[in-house]
């Protein structure tokens, strides 16, 4: 029998919340977080928008100068991973001696180093800063929170682009189930909105560019989509073998029943047209939860707001889900906080994990003229009250990476 594993804490920093509870408020009542770029002037570029965290105060949460040796990612994978741990009740001292970490991100500290390679341009060598190399190295989210939070057991960075966060918790929920870690704190961040990330996405056309309409700008499955808005943000579970969880009398907020990866094989950045590894991954974290289409209600779409993916993430849905493909409810988180890259699939677990706990479906928002190739229940308008078995949680990414995860109600 597979050895259950639960979800004890979570946290997150996104566009419209830090935190899970103002993250969650603004879900719910279909806020956007999207807006202007303020991170850098942005006037020559043809996106101008993105899913900034506003409101992130690390110094609130960690000392300065830990803070002055953290790229921006690391520094948001740390605020989401301390809230996680305290919701999980897990001190310092020995109860976290052998929880493992695994913290994905798709780029690292991409912005640090365009800046810092600038100073090198302008001033010559010796001049930028000498911490430059180890802060912007993706695996360094992983090490900054061993060092910051004393979980020293297993320590692993996974970066498969837009999948690392739901890579990062399939294979903690992994290590759970063989023994070789009892804890895992598990998810990715992401922190990428400087010029040369954001011209590079603009180059391949994968940007929206409704840069007057910031808000609106992420519409999932929507007929007027343009692309996505890419944003900056970390998700962070903690998870548990269901044994340890109860031997310290702690009460799971849901139980992640199933992982699925695959790989397309396809393209560099398309995803394959028939959707071919999207459903493979989907059928595989169904196999591995041992439910049937039918025992899901909710599906937290990929949903990027680009004209490819939203089509062939509804095919590949349809070919899964046959006719109950009609009951789902589906949704799309990006709408409101866009695509936090390699955090993004972190941040949706966290919503998968909500959306069980408090009973709610948060909307799709912007979904004002439906593409008639995607005509599922997007949940478009207001959120509703539901309460749900089981949420499967997809994740698909430049490369042909694929990664599913399915949560379910935690069973006594």
């Amino acid at each position: 029998m597979t050895r259950p594993v639960v979800v004890t804490g979570v946290g997150v920093c996104a566009a419209n919340g830090t935190g899970v509870p103002s993250f969650w408020d603004a879900l719910i009542h279909g806020t956007s977080g999207i807006g202007t770029i303020t991170a850098f002037d942005a006037t020559q570029l043809r996106s101008r928008i993105a899913g900034e965290v506003t409101d992130f105060t690390p110094e609130k949460h960690v000392p300065d100068r830990t803070l002055k040796r953290l790229a921006r990612f690391s520094q948001l994978a740390l605020v989401a991973a301390l809230e996680a741990l305290e919701q999980a009740g897990i001190a310092k001292g020995p109860e976290r001696e052998n929880v493992a970490l695994v913290i994905g991100s798709g780029i690292g500290g991409f912005d640090m180093l365009e800046r810092e390679h600038q100073t090198f341009l302008s001033k010559g060598p010796g001049r930028f800063s000498p911490l430059t190399i180890p802060m912007i190295i993706p695996s360094m989210a992983a090490g900054a929170l061993a060092i910051e939070t004393t979980c020293r057991g297993i320590n692993l960075c996974l970066s498969t682009a837009c999948a690392s966060g739901a890579h990062s918790i399939g294979t903690a929920l992994d290590l759970i189930r063989s023994g070789r870690a009892e804890v895992a704190v598990a998810g990715a961040s992401e922190s990428t909105i400087s010029p040369f990330a954001v011209d590079g996405y603009c180059q391949l056309r994968a940007l929206s560019t409704r840069n007057e309409e910031p808000q609106r700008a992420s519409r999932p499955f929507d007929a007027d989509r343009d692309g996505f808005v890419i944003a900056e943000g970390a998700g962070v579970l903690v998870l548990e073998s269901k044994e340890h969880a109860r031997g310290r009398g702690w009460e799971p907020l849901a139980e992640l029943a199933g992982y699925g990866a695959s790989s397309d094989g396809h393209h560099l950045t398309a995803p394959d047209p028939e959707g071919d590894g999207a459903v493979r991954a989907m059928r595989a974290a169904l196999d591995d939860a041992e439910l049937l289409p039918d025992q899901v209600d909710i599906v937290n779409a990929h949903g990027t707001s680009t004209l490819l993916n939203d089509v062939i993430e509804t095919t590949a849905i349809k070919r899964v889900f046959g006719d109950h493909a009609s009951s789902l409810m589906i949704h799309s988180t990006k709408s409101m906080i866009g695509h936090s890259l390699g955090a993004s699939a972190a941040i949706e677990a966290v919503v998968a994990v909500q959306t069980l706990t408090q009973e709610i479906v948060h909307p799709t928002i912007n979904l004002e003229c439906p593409d008639p190739m995607c005509d599922l229940d997007y949940v478009p308008g207001d959120a509703r009250k539901v309460k749900a078995r089981s949420v499967m949680s997809n994740a698909f990414a430049f490369g042909g990476h694929n990664a599913v995860l399915v949560f379910s109600q935690p069973i006594a």
